[in-house]
């Protein structure tokens, strides 16, 4: 696809990312002799928390369309009442996106029937969980077992752990919203990767998901997953056909 006007919002290992697999898909394109496909007006933010408040905001506001990924930060009633005015605004919309974490649509289209419980159990190593209010409770370089870190609902969790509640706050948002949205944390030394559990429980029937998330080469913080649901989003802006 042509991402002449695609503003990437941020610059760190997402964006990177993206550009790079960007390029190689449209050098790819080229290479077959094929058109790229139509530009697009489009702002898509890779940056933190703060940027929704920098650059998401304004954008919305003058029409241009945009996707987030920093979802956690919606944990906040008054930004995500100033995201939903600031898209009203502009006669445009904010998309957000699924990130690291799937199983998004089934939650979704569940919640268009009786949604009854949601559950969201995170499991990382310990170590990646440095600098969070793990560190201080507990010896995170020593743990040899599976140590409870957080049992609570989806706000708590946006507030005690703003940089890993993004999985837990996309969750949350797709279905029962940030205060029924059960959360558990693990520091888990006998794990290797983030494994992020979902359980669903509606008037569908019930569901059960486990996804081993790979990280990021230049970013072990970051799902490789994340990266990949931009350039779905990006994507499907342009196909003819989206799924």
């Amino acid at each position: 696809m042509a991402a002449d006007r695609l503003a990437l919002i941020g610059n760190g290992a997402i964006s990177h990312s993206i550009q790079q697999r960007l390029n190689a898909a449209a050098a790819q394109v080229l290479k077959r002799g094929e058109r790229l496909s139509p530009t697009i007006t489009l702002a898509l933010e890779c940056a933190g928390h703060s940027a929704l408040i920098e650059h998401v905001l304004p954008a919305l506001r003058q029409g241009i369309a945009c996707g987030v990924l920093s979802i956690g930060a919606l944990a906040d009633d008054e930004l995500f009442a100033e995201i939903k005015a600031a898209a009203a605004a502009g006669k445009t919309q904010c998309h957000l996106l699924s990130g690291a974490v799937g199983a998004i649509d089934l939650i979704a289209s569940a919640k268009q029937g009786t949604l009854s419980a949601v559950r969201y159990t995170g499991r990382k190593p310990p170590m990646a969980w440095a600098g969070t209010p793990a560190e201080a409770a507990h010896d995170l370089a020593t743990l040899t077992q599976p140590t409870l870190i957080f049992n609570h609902c989806a706000r708590a969790a946006a507030k005690a752990y703003p940089k890993n509640a993004n999985v837990a706050a996309t969750i949350a948002l797709a279905g029962l919203g940030f205060d029924a949205t059960e959360v558990s944390l693990y520091a888990d030394p006998t794990v290797t990767a983030n494994i992020h559990e979902l359980t669903v429980t509606g008037d569908f029937g019930e569901a059960s998901v486990r996804l081993v998330g790979k990280p990021l080469p230049d970013n072990p913080k970051t799902s490789t997953l994340t990266v990949l649901s931009a350039l779905r989003f990006i994507h499907n802006q342009t196909s003819a056909l989206t799924i």
